[in-house]
């Protein structure tokens, strides 16, 4: 119920769908073995799932103000924002921290985004982005807090139980919580019913698996290699709404999983994907997440923004 701004459901991601088609790709899925599938949303425009929830939100949204667009983000989000502003031909300010990617930080540059980047962490740039949207009226287009954004994400989902038939379980990384959320109502029936969805977390940043444990959304630190892409402090209270229901299995990985199933993307399939966009299939590869024989699973790659030089 995308218009009072307090639940998504799955009509709103199917709305999502009609109102981004001819914005977005549908992107690819392949079974590398039988019964496993990969989806390839690092193929995504912009370079990572982003693109679905900001286009689904500035499209949403009605005529924009002169100031444009404004998001926060460690990267991947203001990729996305950026390119949707540019395609929709409106103005876009990015606020990043001081932990992204120079790789990210060009791209931003290269379509036409205003950049700033200020703050140790996500956490500090969305702050200072809240302070200048008040300022100049410009939309803003959250990371992954907010009805429209979860509901363009969630579109992912849909892809995945038509081109796969359907499966049994879904491997997705989690930082602020909104494509995990996404994709669980995505990948539901009108009922709820649906895959179980394994939301996968960096042990250095876990957002969901320390709300689960608390009952509520809970700060924690954010570290390590994935912190550019799921650096946020806290997972977002629309999605824990979502995450905290019964087909959702919390599991952590730790660094050194994400890092050797970066490189086996690539040295198996010839996928290149940053840390976070590997982090889901490391749940695979170290045994945090064993599927039961027979299993038909999905595993998603979220996002190829990253120096293919540290392969």
């Amino acid at each position: 119920m995308i218009a009072d701004g307090t639940a998504v459901t799955r009509e709103d991601v199917a709305a999502a769908a009609r109102r981004i088609a001819g914005f977005v790709l549908r992107t690819p899925v392949l079974e590398v073995s039988p019964g496993l599938f990969v989806k390839l949303e690092l193929l995504q425009h912009s370079g990572s799932f982003k693109v679905r929830g900001a286009f689904n939100r500035i499209l949403s949204a009605g005529p924009l103000p002169d100031s444009g667009v404004i998001a926060a983000s460690g990267g991947n989000h203001g990729l996305a924002v950026a390119y949707a502003a540019r395609t929709l031909g409106v103005r876009a300010e990015i606020f990043v921290p001081e932990v992204t990617s120079p790789v990210k930080v060009a791209g931003l540059a290269a379509l036409g985004a205003h950049v700033t980047q200020t703050g140790a962490i996500y956490a500090e740039a969305a702050e200072a982005a809240a302070k200048r949207a008040a300022e100049t009226g410009a939309l803003s287009v959250h990371a992954y807090d907010q009805p429209e954004v979860i509901a363009g994400q969630g579109t992912t989902g849909l892809e995945i139980m038509e081109q796969t038939g359907g499966v049994d379980s879904v491997l997705v990384a989690v930082g602020g919580g909104g494509f995990a959320a996404g994709i669980t109502l995505g990948t539901g029936d009108a009922g709820g019913a649906g895959p179980r969805i394994v939301a996968v977390e960096p042990e250095l940043i876990p957002t969901l698996n320390a709300a689960l444990a608390a009952g509520e959304p809970v700060p924690v630190g954010v570290s390590g290699v994935g912190a550019d892409a799921l650096g946020a402090s806290r997972i977002g209270g629309l999605a824990f709404g979502v995450l905290s229901g019964p087909r959702v299995r919390s599991v952590l990985v730790p660094d050194e999983a994400i890092v050797a199933a970066r490189r086996t993307l690539w040295e198996r399939h010839r996928v290149v994907a940053e840390h976070a966009g590997a982090a889901a299939y490391a749940a695979l590869l170290s045994g945090a997440y064993r599927p039961e024989e027979g299993e038909r699973v999905a595993v998603v790659v979220c996002g190829s923004n990253t120096d293919p030089a540290g392969l």
